[in-house]
């Protein structure tokens, strides 16, 4: 199959609204992190899935689901303190559109209208930089399935 290529566009960013579009946030996610990374065996499906407080988002270019991100108060029923925001992923053919940006914006902005006070992420060591662009600080380093990452947060109010 011959990937394709998308030039920067403008992604928009959207809660999973049904089942059809909650399927594309998990195709998205098995294609990163088990089909291309290999970091989950089978899926990288987890409790936090079950929560009826994680939000799904999905990134859409001209109609076509490019990216997703996951995000959940920390502390299940208590939107006002902590979020978590992870499960990130672009398809390889839409990277160069630029999505990943749009994706983190939409999570940090959807955490802070819902009266979070700060967003944590567990994020592989290759994107702290694009992270730290974005307006997030690194705290520390630490192993996470079982790959490095950086933890990392960012204020929302």
């Amino acid at each position: 199959m011959t990937e394709v290529r998308v030039a920067p566009a403008q992604a928009d960013c959207r809660l999973v609204a049904d089942a059809a579009e909650a399927e594309e946030h998990h195709r998205i996610r098995r294609a990163v992190f088990v089909a291309e990374q290999g970091i989950f065996d089978g899926t990288d499906v987890d409790a936090h899935d079950a929560r009826p407080d994680v939000l799904q988002v999905v990134a859409w270019i001209d109609g076509r689901a490019a990216g997703v991100v996951r995000l959940f108060p920390l502390a299940a029923g208590d939107p006002d303190g902590e979020w978590q925001g992870d499960r990130l992923a672009v398809l390889p053919g839409f990277r160069t559109a630029r999505v990943g940006g749009p994706l983190v914006r939409f999570a940090v902005a959807t955490a802070a209208a819902r009266g979070g006070r700060r967003m944590v992420a567990h994020v592989q060591r290759d994107n702290r930089r694009f992270f730290e662009r974005l307006g997030w600080t690194a705290r520390a380093d630490e192993i996470y399935a079982g790959r490095p990452h950086v933890v990392m947060d960012i204020a929302l109010r």
